[in-house]
């Protein structure tokens, strides 16, 4: 078996939860990270804090056999490196992604993508260029639930969709992050584009791109500089149907962090919630499905084995996503941006 080599950019929450996933793959293994926090360069990840998950901080991380870098672009032209998996603030996405397919590498970068719609066309371009794989950490597409109510939907199980609503609401975010770079609007892009992403994208991938999007955001409640830290958007594909999706990261510390969706359509309800995932057919008892947990319980787990066994066989990583529907994705939020602001809907 093929072991990937990976190099690791950033060691923030997401970057130490990409750690823990590849630690427990056997095809996969961790030999180079960079990091600009001299104690995450020690391994030290105690000041790391996420919103979903947990995950033990305690214990410094066993950097043994790793080579470390405080420079990121010194890092990705390792040798050694299969893959570089960039876990690291929204605005320093774009030129680590095109360095690193520039100089050969498989990439697999964190969400958002990217922060503006030129950034968007300068990785697209870059992606397009490249003989080499690249996946971005939508990894709602790979969460289990979500991939069976995916995969229930396409069938044509459930029958044509009448109306679907996705939500996503977090307790406040301030504090979490390197230098609380969240909490800053102009890098963070607020809750819309870090959080609510994964639901926009989810409209997307279910659905197709809308023909326009209607959004309304309520900005600086926790965050600064215009961040967007709750939002309601509607999206019109002009056949009846109702689409929404509501994300925000202004709840009150101990709420509990919420993901969830109700999908009606004609032969069935999906819906997940706190009660778990089930499907109501209108005919019928309620079903609890089985999900895939195979290559682990989260999308993180699934999304990560499945680029790493692509770059291990040498198959192009299509099941999930394309750089065309990610693009398509980024357009629906950066959309939103420009409908909170005109307060007009915006097609796309």
């Amino acid at each position: 078996m093929k072991q990937v080599k990976i190099g690791l950019v950033g060691l923030g929450f997401m970057g130490s939860t990409h750690w823990g996933v590849y630690q427990g793959m056997k095809n996969a293994k961790v030999v180079a990270l960079a990091d600009v926090d001299a104690k995450k360069r020690k391994g030290d990840i105690s000041a790391v804090v996420g919103n979903i998950g947990g995950g033990d901080n305690s214990k410094p991380l066993d950097l043994t056999g790793v080579t470390v870098y405080d420079d990121a672009f010194d890092m990705i032209t390792d040798p050694d490196i299969d893959v570089v998996d960039i876990c690291v603030p929204t605005p320093e996405h774009c030129d680590l992604v095109c360095a690193a397919l520039a100089v050969g590498k498989h990439v697999f970068c964190e969400k958002p993508l990217c922060g503006t719609p030129a950034e968007l066309k300068k990785i697209v371009a870059a992606v397009r260029k490249s003989k080499k794989f690249f996946n971005v950490g939508l990894c709602v597409r790979a969460w289990p639930e979500y991939r069976h109510a995916y995969e229930y939907f396409k069938s044509g199980k459930a029958g044509k969709m009448r109306s679907a609503t996705f939500k996503r609401i977090s307790p406040s975010v301030d504090g979490n992050a390197w230098k609380n770079w969240f909490m800053d609007g102009a890098q963070s892009g607020g809750a819309l584009l870090d959080l609510h992403v994964h639901d926009v994208d989810e409209v997307n991938y279910f659905f197709g791109k809308p023909k326009s999007v209607t959004a309304f955001g309520a900005a600086d409640i926790v965050s600064k500089n215009g961040g967007v830290d709750h939002v309601v958007a509607t999206y019109d594909y002009g056949d009846g149907s109702l689409v929404m999706a509501e994300g925000g990261w202004a709840a009150a510390k101990g709420t509990p962090f919420e993901m969830s969706f109700t999908i009606v359509c004609e032969k069935a309800t999906l819906k997940l919630d706190a009660s778990g995932y089930h499907i109501y057919p209108v005919k019928g008892k309620p079903i609890t499905p089985k999900v895939d947990v195979k290559a682990g319980p989260t999308g993180w787990h699934q999304e990560l084995a499945y680029f790493v066994n692509c770059v291990a066989k040498g198959v192009q990583p299509d099941k999930y996503q394309t750089i065309d529907s990610v693009e398509d994705s980024m357009k629906m939020v950066f959309a939103e941006m420009k409908s909170i602001k005109t307060r007009k809907a915006v097609a796309i």
